[in-house]
């Protein structure tokens, strides 16, 4: 239970200014794939059989748009805004496949800070090991609230 715990958030919308970025790296493994394909029962040929993907124009197993998705989400959940943060739309293309075991880097950018409405917005733009934008897009996201001291009287409906 959280009660009596302090809790991280991430920055607050007041914390937060135009031009600010961030780069995160992150590398598709086996693991990963099996995982998520496992919970979500997903048994696209294209994700797993290297004989069928071989046949089509992709050549080789392509990670699932979803998984690039998650690791999104995550460094907003992370890292920028961080804990306690909100995606409340996201438009994402998917320039190029991104293949097993490829690194992907992410590059975020604060283009827009609304303190009016409580939202930023974000640009992503996805490469991969040879520099092709894969991933390009942009996201609005709710930061965390200030919280208001936890006292007895917040309690009262626990």
């Amino acid at each position: 239970m959280l009660l009596g715990k302090k809790r991280k958030l991430g920055r607050r919308i007041e914390e937060i200014s135009i031009g600010e970025k961030l780069s995160i790296t992150e590398k598709v493994e086996d693991k990963d794939l099996l995982l998520y394909l496992g919970l979500t029962d997903d048994a696209n040929p294209l994700y797993i059989q290297h004989d069928y993907a071989s046949q089509t124009p992709f050549e080789k197993p392509m990670v699932p748009t979803i998984m690039l998705t998650g690791m999104i989400t995550s460094a907003v959940s992370k890292y920028l805004p961080g804990p306690g943060s909100h995606i409340i739309k996201q438009e994402i293309e998917f320039k190029k496949p991104v293949y097993h075991y490829e690194k992907v880097e992410l590059l975020f950018e604060v283009i827009e800070v609304n303190s009016a409405k409580h939202f930023i917005s974000l640009k992503i733009n996805g490469l991969n090991e040879q520099g092709d934008t894969v991933i390009k897009g942009t996201l609005k996201v709710c930061p965390p609230y200030r919280l208001m001291d936890i006292h007895s009287e917040a309690l009262e409906n626990f």
